[in-house]
């Protein structure tokens, strides 16, 4: 058998829940054992697996962790270190968005590359002293934005950065469709299937459609919105714009 402890800090309970709610949905396909132990400052989360299914479990593992530290940590790490004007929260949290995501392939390949894992591994440790470059690399696109806090009071300069980093981010989902509901609330549809099963409103519209990063997105939507603006402004030549077709077949999902 090959054990596996990933531990957190209590304080860090939300976190340790959605790792071990992740890690426990694919535990069938390893043949093993997912448990979860809380003592002395920290929350546990065991793994056990045949020594045949350790490599597959080692992938998940540092997929999971690997997403986690990308998303969760640099979340966390652009929260504390930027310092952005006054600006529409739609515009700054699309802006923090597209930073989350810029390189973010890059931040993989560091993550993975310190990763070992063979018997125990301490999340927050983990974070704090073995991915020294990856926060370097974090700090200089911070440290970049910052210096440049007075430049992004032009609205014009500020979307051109923005589109900016829209255009460099990595092709996520090839065709996505937003249609607006009837109380002005949207909903993301991709392969016809409802994006995470509810409505977005207009900021968090722009949010994720940035996480999806698209190659296409077809728009059905009657009004403008300073959301949907926006994304004409990002995504410009990826957008088709349908608002002239009659589509009630949303009203379905």
């Amino acid at each position: 058998m090959w054990e596996f402890s990933l531990n957190l800090k209590t304080e860090n309970f939300e976190l340790a829940k959605f790792i071990f709610n992740n890690i426990s949905s694919v535990c069938d396909k390893w043949n093993g054992v997912v448990t979860s132990v809380e003592e002395n400052g920290f929350i546990s989360i065991l793994v056990a697996v045949k020594e045949q299914d350790k490599e597959k479990a080692q992938n998940y593992l540092s997929s999971c962790i690997t997403e986690v530290i990308c998303t969760v940590f640099k979340s966390s790490f652009l929260e504390s270190n930027l310092f952005l004007p006054s600006q529409d929260t739609l515009g700054i949290n699309a802006f923090k968005k597209a930073l989350l995501n810029f390189d973010k392939e890059t931040d993989r390949y560091l993550v993975r590359k310190s990763l070992n894992l063979q018997t125990d591994l301490f999340l927050e440790s983990f974070y704090q002293f073995r991915l020294s470059t990856l926060k370097a690399k974090w700090a200089e696109l911070v440290t970049l934005a910052n210096e440049n806090r007075e430049y992004l009071t032009s609205s014009e300069s500020f979307i051109d950065l923005l589109k900016f980093l829209v255009d460099n981010l990595e092709i996520c989902q090839d065709e996505i469709s937003i249609y607006q509901d009837q109380d002005n609330s949207y909903k993301i549809l991709i392969s016809d299937k409802l994006y995470q099963n509810k409505n977005f409103s207009e900021e968090s519209l722009v949010s994720s459609i940035i996480d999806l990063s698209p190659q296409k997105i077809n728009l059905y939507c009657e009004e403008d919105s300073k959301a949907i603006t926006l994304l004409h402004k990002l995504f410009e030549e990826r957008i088709t714009d349908k608002k002239h077709l009659k589509i009630n077949t949303f009203e379905k999902f």
